[in-house]
């Protein structure tokens, strides 16, 4: 099958094996294809947001785990910038007109 880019084939660990510009044939009759190339096994979170349209509700589950991870990294990141700040702000007292 010509004009093929990608193929990206989910496995349930979360991880992909992505194929970048593979051969492909078919075998419509017997539903029946056939991916050759050299396939890389990457993270889900490697292959975003290029692959949103491809994921299908079983993978779900690992979409969520990976905004779950970048809210807690965001949150973990402003508590630090927030009492790093800290550090560089004297304190003035109470009234200092």
């Amino acid at each position: 099958i010509p004009g093929i880019e990608e193929v990206n084939m989910f496995k349930e660990d979360g991880t992909v094996i992505h194929f970048s510009a593979p051969k492909v044939q078919a075998a419509v009759a017997s539903n029946t294809f056939i991916v050759s190339g050299h396939g890389d096994t990457k993270k889900l979170e490697e292959l975003l947001p290029g692959i949103l349209n491809q994921l299908g509700p079983d993978n779900l589950m690992n979409l969520k785990r990976i905004a779950e991870g970048f809210s807690s990294g965001a949150a973990a990141g402003k508590a630090a910038a927030s009492s790093e700040g800290d550090d560089d702000i004297p304190d003035v007292g109470e009234n200092f007109e």
